[in-house]
């Protein structure tokens, strides 16, 4: 039986390869020495490719924008110690924007744990509220059944991070090996539910008859659940405005009559006049965060609520509804749609003033693009991108440009990656690494600011080593442009530490040096004609925008107030689009 003995490491990446990974993002080091070594044999093979990082975090937003791109599961390693504390901040943004994770970590020898041996740290209990689940291996005979159980927990219900910790010693033991086929497994205790209760889909069609001023309000969910088309075709058959989170974008084209754009602090007027008048709210895969609802209570307060998702934790965490169908958000719509198409008419003819008070607000209260005599708008820059690159993936930092963005790109579905329930900056260059892994031929946009693209411009290593055609448009106010917004608008215009002027790099000398192509937008310069060079470039290129320094992102609701309660959108002379 010798020839059936086989080490920890070699179950460990054996597991994954059949598990079809085809891409791990990770960085070496001492006590995962073992897998990496076991690993070098199956690259020579050309089993499975490893992308090396320039730092953990890089490597776990990577893994990141892979998982939210393609819908499969993005696998990460690192090493013990500071390797695994290195990961925090990206599983924590895919935890709170539920992104399905391995996570696999490197942990000291098994007689080592407790002893506070060189680089160890209990990186199970330090990310045990940040995790979907987590596993300790402690034999090596458990390595291909937890990894196929991780593989089944990260995707199925609401998907999420699953970390495994893996003693040096278990890489290197050797072992009869017996491997778990994928999807072979027994957890009778995850068993999401996912046709809903019929009596509540029947429920929720009666609510909706009955309603003159329906709104369906999507996040994420419906993007995990792979709802875009299933969506589109109840918001088109019941004549239903859409407007999504800031993890729904892509549900539908946002040029649609039907499509509000985002709503919440920085979405639409439109949008938030919407939620703020509708008598039917249907919430789909959203979790009514604070950065949506504005004053809670104050949020669709004229309206019942229909709560879809399959998450039972998040049914009236938030906001208590009067209907809830727990459930997979596809096949709900799908039972929806099936009993409400012979009642279209009827639900057109309640829904027409509903249509025309929309429209008119879309006329009355456009996005607005400012325009100063010799100084670049971020928004006019990112409306013309959007315009020349309308089937771009787009990843993007967090801030003022993530907003901007999120207000003027209109994106395909699963072609936005953007941390949005942590706000994680630095996460939109090394996810760009993830998208373009996956999609080696699409075209892949970061769009940063100068604040945030500094947390992990060290990820330009990354992109030059695997000569990967990434653009990376840079959005440059010298600010920490949310920060300074916000210290205008309610601390007095008392700018503590959000200036960015100082201590900055010279970013196309920076690009230069990775031997990355660098480019400049400035004033005077022609938009269109420098966007067409940066987007047709056929290797990786960074583009330096230098905006107007003190640009406010506008329409804005402040915290504590109701979104019908908007600042700046009747305060400038603005020519919109």
């Amino acid at each position: 039986m010798d020839f059936l003995l086989r080490t920890g490491a070699f179950a460990l990446i054996d597991s994954l390869v059949r598990h079809k990974v085809f891409h791990i993002f990770g960085y070496p080091g001492g006590a995962i020495l073992p897998v990496y070594d076991e690993l070098y044999i199956w690259e020579k093979n050309k089993l499975i490719k490893h992308i090396l990082g320039r730092h953990e975090q890089g490597c776990v937003h990577a893994a990141d924008g892979y998982a939210r791109s393609t819908g499969r599961i993005g696998v990460c390693f690192a090493t013990s110690g500071p390797g695994a504390t290195n990961l925090v901040s990206g599983i924590a943004t895919a935890q709170m924007d539920s992104i399905p994770l391995v996570i696999i970590t490197g942990q000291v020898s098994r007689p080592f744990i407790g002893t506070d041996a060189f680089q160890e740290i209990d990186i199970f209990g330090i990310t045990l509220p940040i995790v979907k689940h987590s596993y300790i291996i402690r034999n090596p005979k458990d390595i291909s059944k937890i990894i196929a159980e991780a593989f089944y927990i990260a995707n199925h219900g609401r998907p999420g991070p699953v970390l495994i910790d893996v003693p040096k010693d278990i890489g290197l033991e050797k072992f009869i090996y017996d491997p778990v086929s994928p999807g072979k497994i027994n957890l009778p205790g995850c068993r999401p539910i996912h046709n809903g209760n019929k009596y509540q889909i029947n429920k929720a069609i009666e609510l909706l008859l009955e309603s003159h001023q329906p709104l369906l309000y999507v996040g994420g969910g419906a993007i995990n659940s792979n709802a875009y088309q299933r969506v589109q075709e109840l918001a088109s058959i019941c004549r239903i405005p859409i407007t999504t989170t800031l993890m729904g974008k892509g549900i539908i084209n946002e040029k649609h009559e039907l499509a509000l754009g985002m709503l919440g602090m920085h979405g639409t007027a439109y949008a938030n006049f919407a939620v703020s008048e509708c008598d039917l709210l249907i919430a789909l895969g959203a979790r009514f965060d604070d950065r949506v609802t504005g004053k809670l209570d104050e949020f669709a307060c004229n309206a019942q609520v229909i709560h879809i998702d399959i998450d039972a934790a998040e049914i009236g965490k938030n906001r208590i509804p009067q209907l809830a169908i727990i459930g997979d958000i596809d096949n709900i719509i799908k039972q929806i749609i099936n009993e409400v198409r012979s009642n279209q008419t009827i639900i057109h003819q309640q829904t027409e003033s509903w249509s025309t008070r929309i429209n008119k607000w879309k006329k009355q209260y456009p996005l607005l693009i400012p325009i100063k005599q010799n100084q670049l708008s971020p928004q006019e820059i990112l409306f013309q991108l959007n315009e020349l690159a309308s089937t771009a993936y787009f990843t993007t930092d967090v801030g003022q440009h993530q907003m901007w963005a999120a207000q003027f790109i209109n994106v395909l579905p699963r072609h936005w990656m953007s941390s949005s329930g942590l706000g994680t900056m630095g996460y939109g260059l090394p996810s760009a690494i993830g998208v373009q892994i996956a999609f080696p031929s699409e075209l892949v946009i970061c769009i940063s600011g100068d604040a945030s693209f500094q947390m992990n411009l060290q990820e330009l290593g990354t992109i030059a080593q695997y000569k990967l055609p990434i653009k990376i448009l840079i959005i440059n106010n010298k600010w920490q442009g949310m920060v300074r917004q916000w210290q205008q608008a309610f601390y007095g215009e008392r700018y503590s530490h959000s200036s960015m002027a100082t201590g900055s790099p010279n970013l196309e000398t920076l690009a230069k040096s990775y031997k990355i192509q660098a480019m400049k937008l400035k004033k005077g310069n022609n938009i269109t004609d420098i966007l067409r060079k940066f987007i047709s470039y056929k290797g990786p290129v960074l583009l330096d925008c230098h905006v107007i320094e003190d640009e406010n992102c506008y329409p804005m609701v402040a915290p504590g107030k109701s979104n019908s309660q908007m600042l700046g959108i009747q305060q400038r002379k603005s020519k919109n689009m």
